[in-house]
């Protein structure tokens, strides 16, 4: 598993505002001396124009050939430009074969398939379990299919057609992308998109709750994940902690009391009070591998 690069805000602000493109070139081979001919001519004189003085000569301007030739040896560039975080990817062969949620070989070749692409699961082991059903649900909300979590044929069919490794908005930089249109979470490292996890962020539904630490108290707020660039600046690595509004686990704050943390519900649609929840299984794994430090940007859009 890769590891995260971390970086300061602006650093990282900076980078995820300049492309990131390798050049490559495609040599094509000249048969013919390259002829460019120029011809100068005269404007015509307008009707308003004043009566000219001097000798008039009606003789036609000169013309002027310029030859360019060129060896027939020698190559002609043709300059392309490829982002870095564009991965092609062969199709599935054989196909991917719709499996519902059942376990066996055929779920086997589906959950490597989905490793292949990005979309994070625990283990890759014929086993359609909760990662794996997290894992096909991250695929439909990218493809936009339809977001049960279910291998069926129409998922089993687009999963085997993708020849590009699926990306988020960002192609510079270590970050983390929160897509709320999509509802996934993504890590970003060095400019490509490297994985991609099943996310429900803020319900934007008004709420006004009891208070649970504090008695008496209540919490109002929008259900707001907030857009834009943050950074991760606190963490709480013991498991489950109760906040204010409910039990969340091992959470990632970001901005205010808005964290990544796990949850047993991480649902096809916007569930939560702000923050963005993934699996507890998930939530482990970005402890264990540290790819989520703090000060690592967190980049929230809609997109």
């Amino acid at each position: 598993m890769m590891q995260a690069r971390t970086g300061y805000l602006a650093a990282a602000t900076a980078a995820m505002l300049l492309p990131a493109c390798a050049s490559t070139s495609i040599a094509s081979t000249a048969q013919q001396p390259v002829r460019v001919v120029t011809t100068s001519t005269v404007p015509p004189v307008s009707a308003d124009a004043p009566e000219p003085t001097g000798v008039i000569t009606t003789e036609p301007p000169p013309k002027t050939t310029i030859v360019v030739t060129r060896p027939t040896s020698e190559p002609l560039p043709i300059p392309t430009t490829i982002p870095v975080n564009i991965i092609p990817v062969p199709p599935a062969d054989p196909p991917i074969v719709g499996v519902g949620q059942s376990n066996g070989d055929a779920t086997l070749r589906a959950e490597q398939r989905l490793l292949e692409l990005g979309f994070w699961l625990d283990a890759a082991d014929g086993n359609y379990n909760l990662t794996t059903s997290q894992a096909v649900m991250a695929f439909q909300k990218f493809y936009g299919l339809s977001t049960d979590g279910v291998l069926g044929n129409d998922t089993a069919a687009a999963l085997t057609a993708v020849t590009e490794r699926p990306r988020g908005r960002a192609d510079a930089g270590t970050l983390v992308e929160i897509d709320k249109g999509k509802q996934v979470l993504m890590f970003v490292v060095d400019g490509r998109t490297e994985w991609l996890f099943n996310a429900s962020s803020g319900s934007e539904i008004p709420y006004d709750e009891v208070d649970q630490n504090t008695d008496g108290e209540v919490q109002t707020g929008d259900s707001i994940t907030r857009n834009g660039l943050h950074n991760v600046y606190r963490e709480r690595e013991e498991g489950w902690w109760d906040g204010d509004l409910g039990s969340i686990y091992r959470p990632k704050y970001f901005t205010g009391g808005i964290a990544v943390h796990g949850s047993n519900n991480v649902p096809d649609y916007p569930a939560s009070h702000g923050c963005v929840r993934v699996s507890v299984q998930a939530m482990d794994w970005i402890w264990e591998t540290g790819i989520m430090p703090i000060e690592i940007p967190v980049w929230v859009h809609e997109g």
